[in-house]
């Protein structure tokens, strides 16, 4: 089963990282989740469980721009400890394939190999091929051909055909395509490393079995739908909320204003975010790489509820003005707007508003964000309907039955039905995938955020038991 990592809305492109447009170079990717999909399936196959998913996630966010040169290498590892744990010789047949995986590249340049060996001696002499829109002379880094970097471990020379791997000896694969799709054995597994600069082919057969070690965090991940990027948070809104709360709105509003004169020629800090012509953009090498939002969503800075600061995410325009002005904050998404353009048509807003339940008035204590009238009519239903559905979510799994399009929370993941089967996009290591009540209309919307959070959203609207009701 396809299942997604990493941040993304477009959910069958979520390896599709735009880089800044260049003249000379061009971005090379791909679908970075069909690279694991077999080993997943065997994996599966094999009774492998929750541990397949949640390493194959980690595995393709490594096959992303800012990964570093052995990231891929060590998931390999781990993805061949399961394997064999569990005694599946697809499953170590198929993690020899993707450690061969190209990776993706915002440059056209050829991507750095690892300079350290493998764990499990059935990855040795194995690496990465290359795309055949990857320069060959030239590497990420700055590196020339023949530099420490561009010759992989198991070899000493420059690798004849460039490009190649030992699964894909003729010379690199087509680009943005799956190494596991044109080939059905990985090559040559060699224990001592190749002396030469050639690439061969044999087999090897798999040893024996060892204990699965906790999976490194993935360097870069898509921005998944509607997330909040808060890095810390209590369990229940902050009584001392308010006073941040309107700092955080004129600080969205200031980003969201700074980020209208941010082009992709701009430099920038390895890891930062920002918003770039309405795609959510992360700096890979001193510059911005974008992931669009999709057709009907933008990207915004939006300010935080239970503590000081901001995220920057996917939303509509409808949701970021009114979270800005829950927090008291005036002129709109920007500040210098009177700020009615947006806010009067609930029907734009496709994920939650802001519930700030720490005004001490009992008047507001549903929904503070909505003049509506009626608004009030339909807030404590909306909790309880996003109560009822992060129940559901509970027991949801990736082999239940969807519909195309139908959108879930399974094992605090975002999931999206693609082909009647769930693909899930990771929430990354401090954000859950919950239920949340609308703000300015009737029904829930589905999103990456904290468990404190979604717990004082759906607090906001009246709605009593916590995230799912039980509490």
């Amino acid at each position: 089963m396809v299942q997604f990592s990493t941040l993304a809305l477009a959910l069958t492109a979520v390896g599709s990282v735009t880089a800044a447009p260049s003249l000379l170079h061009k971005r090379i990717a791909q679908v970075i989740s069909d690279s694991t999909t077999k080993w997943e399936a065997a994996c599966d196959a094999a009774g492998g469980g929750a541990d397949c998913n949640q390493i194959a996630v980690n595995a393709f966010g490594t096959l992303l721009a800012a990964a570093g040169p052995c990231d891929q290498q060590q998931n390999a590892d781990i993805m061949m400890d399961l394997s064999k744990k569990l005694n599946s010789a697809d499953m170590i047949k198929f993690a020899q394939i993707w450690v061969q995986q190209p990776r993706n590249t915002p440059d056209s340049l050829s991507v750095q190999y690892c300079g350290e060996a493998p764990r499990n001696p059935e990855l040795n002499g194995l690496f990465q091929c290359q795309f055949q829109g990857a320069d060959p002379e030239n590497f990420t880094g700055g590196l020339k051909a023949g530099d420490k970097g561009t010759i992989p471990f198991s070899h000493t020379g420059i690798l004849n055909p460039s490009g190649s791997c030992n699964a894909h000896t003729s010379g690199p694969i087509a680009d943005g395509t799956q190494l596991v799709d044109q080939v059905s054995s990985p090559g040559v597994v060699s224990g001592s490393g190749s002396d030469s600069g050639s690439t061969k082919a044999s087999s090897s057969a798999p040893a024996g079995t060892s204990s699965i070690t906790a999976p490194p965090q993935s360097s870069a991940t898509a921005p998944p739908a509607a997330s909040s990027s808060s890095s810390s948070s209590s369990s229940s809104p902050s009584s001392g909320s308010t006073g941040f709360a309107i700092e955080n709105g004129h600080d969205a509003q200031a980003l969201n204003k700074k980020f209208q004169g941010l082009t992709a020629d701009n430099d920038c800090d390895e890891g930062e975010e920002a918003c770039l012509g309405g795609s959510f953009a992360q700096c890979v090498q001193g510059k911005f790489v974008t992931t669009s939002c999709g057709s009907s969503l933008v990207c915004e800075a939006l300010p935080l509820v239970n503590s000081r600061g901001t995220s920057i995410t996917c939303t509509t325009e409808a949701d970021a003005a009114a979270r800005i002005a829950a927090t008291g904050a005036t002129g709109g998404i920007t500040g210098d707007s009177n700020g009615t353009s947006t806010d009067d048509d609930p029907s734009n807003s496709s994920v939650p508003a802001v519930g700030n339940d720490n005004d001490d008035s009992d008047e507001n204590d549903d929904v503070v964000t909505s003049t509506q009238p009626g608004a009030k009519s339909f807030a404590l239903q909306n909790g309880r309907a996003a109560q009822a559905l992060n129940k559901q979510f509970e027991s949801l799994s990736p082999d239940n039955d969807c519909t195309d399009g139908e959108q879930a929370c399974i094992r605090d993941a975002f999931a999206q039905c693609v082909g009647n089967k769930f693909v899930t996009t990771s929430c990354g290591a401090t954000l859950t995938c919950e239920a949340l009540p609308l703000v300015n209309s009737a029904g829930t919307s589905i999103t990456c955020t904290t468990k404190a959070d979604a717990q004082a959203r759906i607090a906001a609207t009246g709605a009593t038991g916590g995230i799912d009701g039980s509490n």
